[in-house]
């Protein structure tokens, strides 16, 4: 691969600059989707993104997941991880183990990949400060949640000192009962109440293609309501209809836009973000 010159570097930068000026002092928040998290190359990908944003005045604020790693520490100790219209079956065993796994490992791991890229990172978890506050979903379910209120105080305290908050998706009431939150809805929530610029959901696939099958047929931008035609038409369908309905969740809730991008492209949140290009499918109101 050819190597930029000087002048090309200088260039690209120039380029960004309209970009790097809009976003200056904004709330970003990115959804970090456990399938997109499987390369430890990518990863770092993803952490020197972030690092850079927050470097050049991005307040980013990153949510993650970690589905596949809950699944093979519960299969390790022997418990058959079950699902219900795609979310899991959590009881009060399991529950403990979504704690383990995302607050005590993922969460940890993520926050010592940005601080080895040279930003300063503090980890939490929806219980902290009661972050997100949550109610049983479905007795099917068990001690999966469905969020009630976000106390953004903490974030803010965090992105006031300089920090970039990494938050794993555990909630709690007010009996202390811990709950699994999905990913993609908790992060919906938190952009809403942080009045986010823009929440990026990155995830494994390119975003809204008319044919999951050919990744030439993405759909690089959307209306809430085109939306919803493309979901009557089938065209958003499966486990795209969750993603999309906890975008339009967001910005109802305020956010100004939301991006369903795929996170095992390298850099695609520097390509969304500070170029014209663009990754993925932009939802806007």
């Amino acid at each position: 691969m050819n190597k930029l010159s000087g002048l090309e570097r200088a260039e690209v930068l120039t380029q960004a600059l309209p970009y790097i000026q809009h976003y200056y002092g904004k709330v970003i928040v990115v959804k970090y989707g456990g399938n997109a998290m499987q390369s430890d190359e990518l990863r770092q990908q993803v952490m020197e993104d972030i690092v850079l944003l927050r470097l050049i005045g991005v307040k980013v604020v990153l949510v993650h997941g970690g589905g596949p790693e809950i699944s093979d520490i519960m299969s390790r100790l022997g418990k058959k991880p079950e699902f219900v219209d795609g979310l899991r079956v959590t009881d009060k065993e399991t529950a403990t183990i979504v704690q383990m796994v995302l607050a005590g490992k993922v969460n940890k791991e993520l926050v010592s990949l940005i601080e080895k890229k040279g930003g300063t990172a503090i980890g939490i978890s929806g219980i902290d400060g009661r972050l997100i506050e949550a109610r049983m979903k479905d007795e099917r379910l068990g001690f999966v949640g469905d969020v009630t209120s976000v106390n953004i105080k903490p974030i803010n305290d965090l992105i006031e000192k300089g920090y970039i908050p990494v938050i794993c998706t555990v909630g709690t009431d007010a009996e202390g009962n811990v709950y699994n939150i999905n990913g993609d809805t908790a992060a919906a929530y938190i952009a809403g109440a942080l009045n986010s610029e823009s929440m990026i959901l990155m995830t494994d696939v390119k975003g809204v293609m008319r044919d999951m099958k050919d990744p030439s047929s993405l759909i690089p931008e959307l209306t809430v309501k085109e939306a919803e035609s493309l979901k009557e038409e089938g065209v958003i369908a499966g486990g795209m209809i969750p993603k999309v309905a906890c975008c339009v969740k967001a910005l109802e809730k305020g956010v100004k836009n939301v991006v369903i991008m795929d996170g095992t492209v390298p850099h695609s949140i520097l390509t969304e973000l500070l170029t014209n290009d663009g990754a993925g499918t932009l939802i806007r109101r």
